[in-house]
């Protein structure tokens, strides 16, 4: 039995803006409170290959893995995999943007298999991303939000 997740929240801020927030990989460690460095590896065209690392967990273990990412701005979509998997035998999420009346819905699904010798199984690991994804969430999006109202309250200065 493979892993399924998909959680979502709305921003109240433009489709733009939540896509470049959220598509700037180096800004991440200020974006999300679990990731302690982002290093891009590569790039060619709309694919990019980084290097995530988290802060240390309860047990001082810092985990680190490989990742690609492919953004498709025409569709608001992004497809992402775990290169390096770790205790994944794969992890592939799917990012969806969707304008709507009050904002920007942004989506995460997540599909995945843990290894028989991963610390937790699928059920498990299941929910450690349904209780973790909406946090994160909220986080983005009172960020994106924040920098949303920076931009309407900050005056235009000619030169």
């Amino acid at each position: 039995m493979a892993g399924h997740t998909e959680n979502e929240i709305t921003i109240a801020a433009p489709v733009a803006l939540v896509w470049d927030m959220t598509n700037d990989l180096e800004s991440w460690p200020q974006l999300f409170s679990e990731y302690a460095a982002v290093e891009v590896l590569s790039r060619q065209g709309d694919t990019v290959t980084f290097r995530l690392t988290m802060h240390p967990d309860e047990n001082g273990k810092v985990w680190s893995w490989v990742s690609e990412r492919i953004t498709d701005r025409d569709s608001l979509t992004v497809r992402a995999r775990r290169v390096e998997p770790g205790p994944f035998e794969y992890m592939n999420i799917r990012w969806e943007y969707e304008e709507t009346p009050d904002g920007t819905r942004m989506r995460w699904t997540q599909d995945f298999a843990m290894k028989p010798d991963a610390p937790v199984d699928d059920a498990g690991m299941t929910d450690i991303i349904n209780t973790n994804s909406p946090i994160q969430m909220a986080l983005i999006r009172d960020r994106i939000e924040q920098a949303a109202d920076e931009r309407r309250t900050t005056p235009v200065t000619s030169a």
